[in-house]
């Protein structure tokens, strides 16, 4: 208990520490979204000072109010669950826009990092077990597909199966002249293939670094001497491998998959922006080119709780995976 209040104490801290820096960034930026509002209004009329006092006040960057003054207010409606109104897809609440492509992003990004962890660290153990092997002797091509700048990947493949041979669509989240969207086979199975592209080059750009990382793992933890001691003692090879080195080898990834899954929303930006698909990664693309306070504060706001709750679950699964931590603490 002491471990975890201990923890918990110091999330709360960054916390609040992220939530600051989210609302000083944006202010810090040239440019002012109630220009780019008014300038949209001008287009059918005069607009009046008392207007442009009406849209500071909807946007929240009243100018008649101290910075201070607006950062209290910034708090308030963070903890009520306001998160303003987006001016790139005014009037919509930004609570909205980020419900609606969130999904996009989590299916997306979030399942390919699985997939690429899982596959990574399996054949990291497999690796790492029959050193020399041709298993082996790949890990040096996947790394190097890792070295390769992602949205280079991106493109290559992007012309390769989208242009060259037409097996992947070139851009989009589903087809939308045939399905609409809902709980049909149809429409799941548009996004399924639609999101195949993607999804690839997420496993082929990261699986190198899994593989190598549980490989190097697994042959320090091998040299052990309870390897030695469970050999001795009989044990099955394929228990020792995975309940002996396997279990041990993979502590350092699952913190690196922690971050890996809390970066997912905003390692998005790229991949939505070489395939055009309709994620959180967009729409913050589009927040940043528009001065759009609300919308890119309601992202950021996103990435940093999916990245402190991504650490935190790992430090509390820690003291359950290995118990020198319960120890220590």
């Amino acid at each position: 208990m002491r471990y975890v209040l201990q923890k918990l104490g110091f999330y709360v801290a960054a916390l609040w520490a992220a939530l600051t820096l989210n609302f000083l960034i944006p202010r810090w930026m040239p440019g002012d979204p109630v220009d780019i509002m008014i300038s949209k209004l001008a287009t059918r009329g005069p607009v009046t000072p008392s207007t442009r006092h009406a849209i500071e006040l909807l946007l929240g960057t009243d100018s008649q109010q101290p910075l201070w003054q607006q950062y209290i207010a910034y708090l308030g409606q963070i903890f009520s669950g306001n998160l303003g109104t987006s001016v790139v897809y005014f009037p919509t609440p930004v609570a909205k826009v980020i419900s609606q492509t969130l999904p996009w992003t989590i299916g997306l990004i979030g399942i390919a990092t699985i997939i690429s962890f899982l596959v990574g660290i399996g054949l990291g153990t497999l690796a790492g077990w029959k050193r020399g092997s041709w298993l082996d002797n790949v890990i040096p091509v996947t790394t190097m597909l890792q070295s390769v700048p992602y949205f280079w990947l991106a493109l290559i493949l992007l012309f390769a199966f989208g242009s060259v041979w037409q097996v992947f669509p070139l851009n989009g989240g589903y087809d939308v002249y045939t399905t609409s969207i809902g709980l049909s086979w149809p429409f799941i199975s548009s996004v399924l293939y639609y999101g195949a592209l993607p999804a690839l080059t997420i496993v082929i750009s990261s699986i190198g670094g899994w593989m190598l990382g549980m490989r190097n793992m697994m042959v320090s933890t091998l040299s052990e001497d309870y390897i030695l001691t469970a050999e001795a003692k009989g044990l099955k090879p394929g228990r020792i491998m995975r309940t002996y080195a396997a279990r041990n080898a993979v502590l350092p990834s699952i913190a690196g998959f922690a971050i890996s899954l809390g970066f997912v929303v905003a390692g998005s930006i790229v991949t939505e922006a070489v395939f055009s698909y309709p994620g959180i990664g967009s729409a913050l693309l589009q927040a940043v080119n528009s001065n759009d306070y609300a919308l890119m504060q309601g992202i950021f706001l996103v990435i940093t709780l999916s990245v402190l709750g991504a650490n935190l679950l790992v430090d509390l699964l820690y003291t359950i995976i290995d118990p020198r931590t319960r120890a220590r603490a």
